[in-house]
This record gives structure tokens, sequence and C-alpha cells, in this order.
């Protein structure tokens, strides 16, 4: 598995980067040099009808979501948000009203609009009509990474570059400290916003690819780097579980590094009980690698993914692995029971007998009796 992303040739960036990084939206980082500006506009849109030729959903999905309709939608990085109703699948483009074609994150408000990040601005969907956003308007970046609803109602937006709010009138870039490391910070990715979460207590939790996870009571900004026992300052994702434990998954900081026998370090799983953080060192792939994924379903288990280790269910019967054959991003569970998984290199399923399948644009969609 390791030689299958080392050898992977994507646009240079500024400093060398493992493959498996940009396979976690990395790639989305092109997207600044084919960015343009737009002034907030609204266009009637008519949603494509006509199914699609059997193929991979895209090369990169990155992103899993149910809205209140019951619909399926999977963000990916070249081809829009890809849409299933129950019906057929349909794709969500910029033909359709969207700024960009990468969709790093679907979410839906109160009212039931959704909202799309995507690599060139923020898109609203009424229904009928889309509203684009852009750093015209306020939107502190518009290489989007990351949406969050809180409880009171604003959205969070994280970007590649900060966080910013908006509350439906105006957008206004939220100021996160950077505490001091004692790792090396990558220039390219020191300001991309990886995670967005709001815990049980209303406490919004911030990732960071180089300062840790971050958590904001409203007043006050509380870090927890490797100097509070994080594996990794490198932060990829941050879960809170129905008891009320942080769950925080981190890469390893060294596969930047230019020299392939130098890309290794820690990283991986790392739990908070509010006290302190406990790591798995004995679960393979769970130490001294990279956990891009964690999710927990409404049966209260906690899905894990890893990089060359498959995906990790964690429950009563403690860790039960699913060799999953690609890297996951994204996991969502559905009423009928089955966890798709938004993978470097396509859609799967893992179905409730335990198997798991490669949904293509022909499906299977159907979960079996």
């Amino acid at each position: 598995m390791r030689g299958y992303f080392t050898h992977i040739a994507m646009k240079p960036m500024k400093s060398a980067k493992s493959s498996i990084y940009i396979l976690t939206i990395l790639a989305l980082l092109t997207l600044a040099c084919n960015a343009q500006t737009k002034n907030t506009s609204t266009s009637a849109v008519e949603l494509p009808v006509e199914t699609v030729v059997a193929a991979q959903i895209d090369e990169y999905v990155i992103d899993t979501f149910q809205d209140s309709k019951g619909n399926l939608w999977f963000g990916t990085i070249s081809k829009g948000a890809a849409r299933y109703d129950g019906k057929a699948l349909v794709y969500i483009t910029t033909q359709d009203g969207l700024p960009d074609n990468r969709v790093a994150q679907v979410v839906e408000d109160d009212a039931g609009n959704l909202w799309f990040g995507t690599g060139n601005g923020l898109a609203k969907f009424d229904g009928r009509a889309y509203t684009i956003f852009t750093e015209a308007d306020g939107l502190c970046d518009a290489l989007i990474s990351n949406l969050l609803f809180d409880s009171k109602g604003t959205l969070w937006i994280g970007t590649w570059d900060g966080i910013c709010t908006y509350d439906g009138n105006r957008f206004e870039r939220f100021v996160l400290p950077q505490p001091e490391v004692d790792t090396p910070v990558n220039t390219d990715t020191k300001g991309w916003v990886t995670a967005l979460v709001e815990d049980s207590n209303g406490n919004i939790w911030f990732g960071s690819d180089a300062y840790g996870a971050s958590k904001y009571d409203g007043r006050t900004i509380t870090h927890y780097t490797k100097r509070e026992g994080l594996n990794s300052n490198n932060v990829q994702t941050i879960v809170e579980d129905h008891k009320g434990n942080i769950w925080i998954g981190t890469r390893v900081a060294e596969r930047d590094q230019p020299e392939v026998d130098a890309r290794f370090g820690n990283g991986g799983l790392n739990k908070f009980d509010g006290q302190a953080f406990s790591h798995f060192p004995d679960v393979p792939g769970l130490s001294n690698s990279d956990v891009y994924a964690i999710y927990e379903d409404y049966s209260n288990d906690l899905w894990i993914s890893t990089l060359e280790h498959g995906v990790y269910k964690y429950g009563e019967n403690g860790f039960v692995n699913y060799a999953i054959p690609k890297p996951t991003v994204s996991m969502l569970k559905d009423p009928d029971g089955s966890l798709w998984l938004a993978c470097a290199g396509g859609l799967y399923r893992i179905l409730r007998d335990g198997s798991f399948v490669n949904v293509t644009t022909d499906g299977p969609w159907e979960s079996p009796d």
C-alpha cells in the first residue's frame, strides 16, 4: 500500500508532500491557481434528471451527507456534488450553479437550505436558486475545507486560510491564536482548518494541520497540542462520542519530509476524557500512522479510518477491522444500516452483514435483505 501512495504524481507544492496527504483533500490546493472571484449572485436552476454511465463516483470522494429529505450527497474533488435520491444518481456542478466542481462539504440549515463549501467559494441552494459568496462578500478565503451550523444557527466556515462566521447577513473573521509548537510547521498548510465541531456543552472545537486542536467556550480558547498529550499537532478530524469523550485523529507530520526515509513519526488516534489523552499503540494503524476520519453512528459505534489498515468499528466488542482497500476521509450510516465511505479511490459501503462493496455510478445502491 505504501508504494501506491508514494508513486502518485501530482502538482508540485512549495514543499514536498507525500501523496496520501494529497489524497485527503490536499489536492484542493490546486484550486488556488484556478480560483476566480465572483460577486454574490443568484441563478434559477433545474436539477438534472439524466442518469450517468457506470464509473467511479469520482477519483476522490471527500464528503458524505444525508439531507432532511433522505437524499444522499457525496462531495467530490472534480465532479461537483453527487446526489442519490433513492432512484437515480445526478451530479450538481458549475453548470447548475455551483461556483466550483470541488465540493469539500455539504450541510443543511434549519430552513432546509443546502450549503456547499467548494474550492471557489460558498454556495447556498434554497431549492430553486443558488446564491454564491466569495471573498468579495467578506468570506475569509475561497478555498473552503469544512462547514458547521452551531446550535445558535451561526455558520462556521473553515478554510485554507483561517475561520470565519456567517450570521445570515455578514461574514466575520474569527481570529484563532496560534499556540507555540515545537514541531515543524508546513507553510503550505499552516492556515488549513481541518475540523469544526460543536460538543454537547456548546463548545466549538477547531482542528489545525499544524497547531493541534483548540476549544472555544464562547469567551476563551484552550489549545491542545503535543505538550498536552496529543500524539501529533497535525489534527485531521474531531468527534465527540455519546459519553462526552473527544476523539481526535491526527496524521504523521513527518510525511511532509522530502526524504522518503524520514516520513515516519507520531500520529493516529487520541481519546480525550476532559482530563487526559489516551492512545492505542496495540491496535495496528492507530499509532504512528494517520487517522483522517472518525464517525459515531446512531448505534453509538465509533468508526475510525486508517492509512493502511482499512476501517475499525469500536464498540462493545472492542475494535473490529474492515479491510477497506482505499483511505477513507468521510463516513455516514444510513437508516438501512449501511455505512457509506468517501474514499481516495471512490465510494464504498459496509453492508449490514459486514461485507463491503465499491459503489459506482451504476450502484449497487439498494441494501440487501
